[in-house]
């Protein structure tokens, strides 16, 4: 199984919709009461914190990797030995 990179956004953001989802299973399956109003803030607020985890996330791991390896950046092709632009083909 290949591996990934973890990402705490996305965490954050599955786990508040996830919340948004139950309590709207309970709501419906009557065992509680939700007024309709309650999710929105629930959601809004969990894509908002998701989005500050992703960024000081990338902050962070751009800081890392600036700190760990030099930026090389990558050589340019060489032309052909026989490609003058001058000469005739």
């Amino acid at each position: 199984m290949l591996r990934h990179e973890f990402q705490p956004g996305r965490l954050v953001a599955g786990t508040f919709l996830t919340l948004a989802g139950i309590i709207y299973i309970g709501d419906a399956g009557d065992a509680w009461e939700t007024p309709w109003f309650v999710v929105i803030p629930i959601v809004t607020g969990g894509l908002c914190l998701a989005a500050a985890v992703a960024l000081t996330t990338r902050g962070i791991r751009r800081r890392r990797s600036s700190r760990t390896t030099p930026k090389v950046h990558p050589p340019t092709p060489d032309r052909a030995p026989n490609s003058n632009p001058d000469t005739p083909h």
